[in-house]
């Protein structure tokens, strides 16, 4: 199934979205927390975890509870589930979560942890610069070298049944 077939299975199901559901969406600072980092852009759990430095179940229990108010949509890629806004369809309740969203940019815990998404640690582009990285002298995967090296660092020779686990 298609990223844009899931979200809107995920946006149909949460239509009728009740002015009392997004108000109770929007009590929590978690949540306000959460849905100042994805306003923009969709997010992986894992940099939740990472920027706002709370636990992953209590975590993905405030985005269940955003997705189950239908501002938030969510699909799987393989164990890990990414989470993107959705704004709604009655008008009054879009207004009110858009300049909700534009208030939270202007406060300062927002912005920081706006700055910690973008120097987030698990972040794709940042791998591309260590694929350049010097490689190392041997591979684990080598057993003739690693053997070479245990055998150089004992000063007693190695028994035959040591040997074996080394020299296959």
């Amino acid at each position: 199934m298609s990223r844009r077939m899931c979200y809107a299975a995920a946006v149909k199901r949460h239509s009728n979205l009740s002015l009392g559901h997004l108000f109770r969406a929007l009590a929590d600072p978690t949540r306000l927390r959460l849905l100042n980092l994805i306003a923009n852009r969709e997010i992986c759990v894992c940099y939740f975890v990472e920027i706002l430095r709370i636990s992953q179940p209590k975590v993905s229990r405030h985005l269940t509870y955003l997705r189950r108010a239908g501002i938030v949509a969510s699909r799987r890629e393989g164990k890990w589930m990414h989470y993107r806004l959705v704004m709604p369809k009655d008008d009054v309740a879009a207004g009110i979560l858009k300049e909700t969203l534009k208030h939270l940019k202007k406060k300062l815990e927002m912005r920081r942890d706006a700055s910690r998404l973008d120097a987030a640690c698990c972040e794709p582009g940042k791998y591309e610069v260590l694929q350049a990285a010097p490689q190392p002298a041997f591979l684990p995967g080598s057993w003739e070298q690693a053997y070479r090296a245990a055998a150089d660092s004992r000063t007693t020779p190695i028994s035959p049944r040591s040997r074996a686990r080394y020299w296959p």
